[in-house]
């Protein structure tokens, strides 16, 4: 730091060292102290009001209403969530939930845009704001809170086996047999839980899994319902075993902030009238969710 000089008086002392400039220097001090306390209280005032009033009272759900319509992200290839039908028209459990908040929440059919988006990318469309929210197969965790707002649960997931032998009916039929699970998944916690003397073979796509239950490697398959009640409809020779090994929520994904406070009340509202009226839980039904 740079050391001060202080110039001389005609009395060959140090102005510094006179009772009168220390005075001044402690009311300058005083003075200054003041204006920076006073400047900051404004800062902060001014920093609230812009919070509380401009920026909160900017709410995204009357910008969506003058535009006319969601764009929402959905899966195109999970059935029976969200995938395409053999015209490539998009249809599910999330593709009814997403046109049925559409038509609810802006007041006419076909308000919506459907943005077909890989897993990796299911939280970053909603942090980077490319989409309005996300319906595409989110299990609520703790750790996704943290960085995105999950609405109430639509529907809940959940791990199970699947099988092919005719003769396996319950979960206790594969004691000491094998059963494929995908590696690291938290599908390998469940099996061991309910079938603690099961032999389990790690497999890295569903694929693999197939092929293995086809080959009779092994005899059952354990992951979620959402994608097991796709591969039984798709391969009606396969079963699900009556067993719910875990439950996982799945939540519609919307932006953090005050401004989203309308869009995220009216879409929590909406799912917790749909499960209340029965029309999730029907949805779910015909397409075959357990």
């Amino acid at each position: 730091m740079k050391a001060e000089v202080y110039p001389k008086n005609q009395s060959g002392g140090w102005k510094k060292d006179t009772l009168l400039y220390r005075m001044g220097v402690l009311q300058q001090f005083f003075f200054s102290s003041f204006i920076l306390y006073s400047l900051s209280l404004l800062l902060i005032f001014c920093f609230c009001f812009l919070l509380t009033g401009s920026i909160a009272s900017a709410a995204e759900m009357p910008e969506i209403q003058r535009r006319g319509y969601f764009n929402i992200a959905v899966k195109d290839n999970l059935r029976p969530l969200g995938f395409r039908d053999a015209n490539g028209n998009l249809q599910g459990l999330e593709i009814d939930l997403a046109q049925r908040l559409a038509v609810d929440l802006l007041g006419k059919p076909n308000a919506v845009k459907l943005q077909p988006v890989a897993n990796r990318d299911r939280l970053s469309v909603v942090l980077n704001h490319k989409v309005d929210f996300a319906i595409a197969r989110v299990t609520a965790t703790e750790s996704r809170s943290r960085l995105v707002s999950l609405s109430v649960p639509y529907y809940y997931d959940g791990s199970y086996l699947v099988v092919k032998d005719t003769g396996i009916q319950q979960i206790n039929d594969l004691a000491k047999r094998k059963i494929a699970v995908l590696n690291h998944s938290s599908t390998i916690g469940d099996v061991r839980y309910y079938v603690p003397n099961a032999e389990l073979v790690g497999v890295s796509s569903y694929e693999e899994a197939r092929e293995e239950v086809e080959s009779g490697k092994v005899q059952a398959f354990g992951a979620d319902a959402s994608v097991l009640s796709g591969w039984v409809q798709q391969y009606p020779q396969y079963r699900l075993l009556p067993t719910k090994l875990s439950t996982a929520p799945l939540s519609v994904v919307m932006p953090k902030g005050l401004q989203y406070d309308d869009l995220r009340r009216q879409v929590n509202e909406a799912i917790a009238r749909y499960l209340a009226e029965g029309w999730l839980k029907q949805r779910a039904q015909y397409w075959g969710l357990p």
